[in-house]
């Protein structure tokens, strides 16, 4: 189904080691409004969704993983040269007693993912608004790391990122256009 390319969908550079950073991105990796979450969400929505709309959320879904790959590489990269000292002072004691430098899918307040995270309805109308307020959500959070950071490296990546949750709003909003609409047309056998 899916062909894998081994490079990100965008760039990923870093400026420097930046632990406390990091902490902060983890956020995008494994919260609420993160690209796993989003990810999931999508790709288990698709199941009860019209063959109208269906691609799109396969499509989002499967850049949805791109992002989190980006959002690790991030997390990777600002962490990789941190002593054990610069993760304690970072927030991320206990992340780096638990799982050392390995990623883990939480929050930034150090919660773990869950799957409570992924809301499927089954009504396409209220799926589908639910993951236009996911694509804000997300947006907002990317504007906040935006406005946190002073790596400009990452901020052009997270630029990218936020661009691309409005342009999957965008095209969640199309999708419900389209299916009022096919709902109003009278249907003939």
């Amino acid at each position: 189904m899916w062909v894998y390319e081994k490079k990100l969908q965008y760039p990923v550079r870093v400026s420097n080691c930046n632990p406390r950073l990091a902490k902060y991105l983890i956020e995008q990796y494994g919260g609420a409004d993160g690209e796993l979450a989003a990810a999931l969400r999508y790709l288990n929505q698709r199941y009860t969704i019209p063959d109208k709309v269906i691609g799109l959320l396969t499509d989002i879904g499967t850049e949805e993983f791109a992002h989190l790959e980006m959002i690790a590489t991030m997390v990777y990269k600002l962490t990789k040269d941190a002593t054990p000292q610069q993760m304690v002072a970072a927030g991320l004691g206990e992340h780096y007693a638990n799982h050392d430098g390995a990623l883990f899918y939480q929050n930034a307040a150090g919660n773990p993912w869950t799957a409570t995270y992924i809301q499927a309805k089954g009504d396409p109308i209220a799926d589908l608004y639910e993951d236009i307020a996911a694509e804000e959500k997300a947006r907002a959070t990317y504007q906040w790391l935006i406005d946190i950071s002073d790596d400009p490296d990452i901020n052009d990546s997270l630029r990218f990122l936020r661009e691309r949750e409005i342009v999957h709003s965008m095209r969640f909003r199309e999708a419900v256009e389209i299916l009022k609409e096919d709902k109003g047309k009278k249907k003939f056998f």
